[in-house]
């Protein structure tokens, strides 16, 4: 098959994406150990806390959000906008600004709103503007470094916020299930490498079946997030159409999709990402969507997480999702790591005046 021959790789993966993927692991405990040892803001009390991020700076925050629901003491809430709601002030109110560049617009806004309304602050960055505005406002700033692309970066931003949320004593201690995660991410990823043949390769095989596929992720509970994970994973390495859904919100709307239009139908692939972590409703709904999704004719396919605990089922099927997605890009004939549309899109908006108040 296509994707054993290792040259192609050198070829199409010009910025060596792939050292990124097989990284990994490292970055959740390097970004561990990091925020265990990084300057807090004086609080007297907190109510709530607000991370504020988009793109690959948003899904770390969305990760460990999914992951500490049931264990958070307080409210979380993550923002992908400019805008804070109208409850959020007073510095009983953390707002962390989590943006990998430090640039990102719609971080710097909220972050100086919530500066006008006396909330408590925090950056997470490895620079830029976010760091001028810490020290401009002193807040403090959580600097990480690291060269890449935000979505590369994932380890990281999820960890550095798994650190704060325990340091700031609204969860427990999850150290455990962390080294759990990163021993079985660093097993899973000796499976999925290049060089590991296409018959024993999980990664390499599902990219093939979706050459050519208009793909739907379905997550549910702390895999909700992952879902939404490989639907911009396929977007951006593999420059490919995708889109992810949440179980059990598609059972009272995506499920009822499978009529038209027939000639797009015939081309879908739905993966459903599962394990038995998951709330037992949940799984039940896994079951029976994949199930109907069949019936209907629809290309259909369970991705069972591994590990032995939440965060390594959570990590594992992160991985597997990147690897994928990094196969289909190889196969596609598109090197995985630029993002021009992207760069240029924000570029023209930058071009049009703008205004944080």
């Amino acid at each position: 098959m296509l994707l054993d021959d290792q040259s192609i790789y050198p070829r199409y993966d010009q910025q060596n994406m792939l050292w990124h993927l097989q990284h990994l692991a490292d970055q959740l405990s390097n970004g561990w150990q990091l925020g265990l040892n990084q300057a807090l803001p004086k609080l007297d009390s907190l109510r709530h806390i607000i991370v504020v991020g988009v793109g690959g700076s948003a899904i770390g925050a969305d990760l460990a959000q999914h992951y500490v629901n049931n264990q958070l003491s307080i409210p979380f809430t993550l923002i992908r906008d400019y805008e804070l709601p109208a409850w959020a002030s007073g510095t009983s109110v953390l707002v962390v600004g989590s943006s990998h560049s430090g640039n990102t617009e719609e971080v710097l806004t909220a972050l100086e709103i919530a500066h006008q309304r006396h909330c408590s602050l925090i950056g997470i960055a490895t620079g830029g503007k976010l760091a001028d505005l810490a020290e401009q406002i002193n807040f403090p700033l959580w600097k990480y470094n690291y060269q890449g692309q935000p979505r590369a970066a994932v380890g990281y931003s999820f960890s550095l916020i798994l650190a704060l949320l325990y340091r700031l004593q609204v969860i427990p201690d999850p150290t455990k299930e962390l080294e759990s995660a990163v021993q079985a991410m660093s097993a899973l990823q000796k499976k999925l490498d290049p060089e590991v043949p296409t018959v024993q390769n999980a990664a390499k095989r599902m990219a093939g079946q979706l050459i050519g596929r208009w793909v739907s992720v379905f997550g549910a509970g702390f895999l909700a997030p992952v879902a939404r994970r490989w639907k911009t994973q396929i977007n951006e390495l593999a420059k490919a159409w995708a889109q992810f859904e949440e179980i059990p919100e598609a059972n009272h709307n995506t499920l009822t999709s499978t009529q038209n239009p027939e000639a797009l139908l015939s081309q879908v692939v739905a993966l459903f990402l599962r394990s038995p972590f998951l709330h037992p409703r949940h799984r039940q709904r896994i079951e029976m969507t994949k199930r109907e999704f069949m019936l209907q004719g629809l290309g259909t396919d369970f991705i069972d997480a591994e590990g032995d605990t939440p965060l390594a089922h959570l990590w594992t099927s992160l991985l597997l999702g990147d690897y994928i997605s990094y196969y289909l890009a190889i196969a596609y004939g598109v090197d995985p790591t630029p993002i021009e549309i992207l760069e240029n899109f924000k570029r023209e908006l930058s071009k049009i005046p703008f205004s944080a108040t």
